[in-house]
């Protein structure tokens, strides 16, 4: 069989081929990208669910609208005004998770051979998608505060992108949390080449101590002219429950138009009873108090990991403690002569019954293979100083 030529520059994605060792009993995995599933607000939802089907059963059962089912779209107006974005219900749209939506971007944007600029590293996903429609992609270092302004500029004057995609809160798999003065200079700078910045926000209400600086998206007030050049993904699926499938996109009108109308063609709406149950959850009140217990979760496990990392690995690896979201990104060091190929490092990590995913994969270009991230989102805290000490072992 003959397959398309798009396919030739894409592959299967390497965590869900590792995902494939992650059988064996007793392993502690600290490889997925998923929330833990025993914090799901289950009564809540299932609430959610019978008041849909009691009040108005025919638009969560029937075919809906390809933007959108009207009531969820004005729950997630006023969730996005809760977070300084003034959106109309009319000016975003609902897609079958953020993942959709950063394919639409690919399918209504990108043309064979168009430049992308991307974090280094990024979400393998979006590699995996933009590269599928053609994109050359580029990559922009990131550190502790984001991607580097100066760098970024100066790779939009000499490449013109297409557009620049950013996950400026607790990146992944950086961690990494855009400073506030950076996503102002972001704004400026895609006012001054009049380059599109796609933001992509699953985790932004994942923080611990503090809440994040506002989106690129609410800071768009404060910079004239960069309103029409921002493009807001949003999630329900780190918050709520991926299973629901529930994103949206926030754009420029035209944009929204065609990104609708290339959606007809592939899922015609994303899920209404879906849709509806995320509606009457965002309407119930509920989630301010999920996401309080969600944060504290979290924030526990963020903890015992970088205590247990520093006690375990010590100078063999450095990191940041990140301030939200799910993941450690880490580097090792090679100190002592101890391993410092990531790759070495997991198959070793396997044979202790200890998983985590490799950084190379998460690069563009020019991968750093000492890398490696670590997720302690899905394991408890006993869990996790077990699976860093078998790391310890591992190296």
């Amino acid at each position: 069989m003959q397959f398309a030529s798009r396919l030739d520059n894409v592959e299967t994605s390497a965590i869900r081929e590792l995902f494939k060792l992650l059988g064996k009993p007793g392993i502690i995995s600290f490889a997925g990208g998923f929330p833990d599933s025993a914090m799901f607000d289950v009564e809540g939802l299932k609430e959610a669910s019978a008041k849909a089907l009691a009040e108005e059963p025919g638009g969560a059962l029937q075919y809906g609208a390809t933007e959108g089912y009207d009531p969820l779209r004005t729950q997630l107006s006023a969730f996005m005004k809760t977070k300084g974005v003034d959106v109309d219900p009319s000016g975003l749209i609902v897609t079958t998770g953020s993942q959709q939506a950063l394919d639409l971007i690919g399918k209504t944007l990108v043309s064979p051979g168009d430049k992308v600029i991307v974090e280094g590293p990024t979400f393998l996903a979006t590699i995996q998608c933009f590269r599928l429609y053609g994109a050359q992609l580029i990559s922009a270092p990131v550190d502790a505060d984001g991607v580097k302004t100066d760098e970024l500029e100066a790779l939009i004057a000499e490449h013109k992108p297409k557009f620049v995609y950013l996950i400026p809160t607790f990146g992944n798999p950086s961690g990494a949390m855009l400073s506030l003065a950076r996503r102002k200079k972001v704004l400026e700078m895609a006012v001054k080449h009049g380059t599109v910045i796609v933001e992509d926000d699953p985790y932004g209400d994942l923080y611990f101590d503090k809440a994040p600086p506002p989106s690129l998206m609410s800071l768009t007030k404060d910079v004239p002219g960069s309103r029409e050049l921002v493009v807001h993904c949003g999630s329900l699926s780190k918050v709520l429950s991926p299973g629901l499938r529930i994103g949206w996109m926030i754009g420029d009108a035209e944009l929204l138009a065609k990104a609708t109308m290339c959606k007809q063609f592939s899922d015609a709406h994303t899920s209404t009873f879906a849709q509806a149950t995320a509606a009457q959850y965002l309407k119930s009140g509920r989630m301010p108090a999920t996401l309080a217990h969600v944060r504290k979760v979290y924030a526990e496990r963020a903890e015992a990991m970088g205590a247990a990392l520093r006690k375990e690995l010590g100078d063999a690896i450095t990191f940041t403690q990140p301030g939200g979201g799910l993941f450690f990104w880490a580097r090792l060091t090679g100190a002592n002569g101890k391993v410092a190929d990531a790759n070495e490092f997991a198959r070793r990590a396997i044979e202790k019954l200890v998983a985590f995913v490799p950084g190379a994969p998460f690069y563009a270009e020019k991968p750093d293979v000492a890398t490696l991230r670590l997720s302690f989102a899905t394991a408890n805290v006993e869990k996790i100083r077990e699976g860093i000490a078998r790391l310890g072992s591992a190296l």
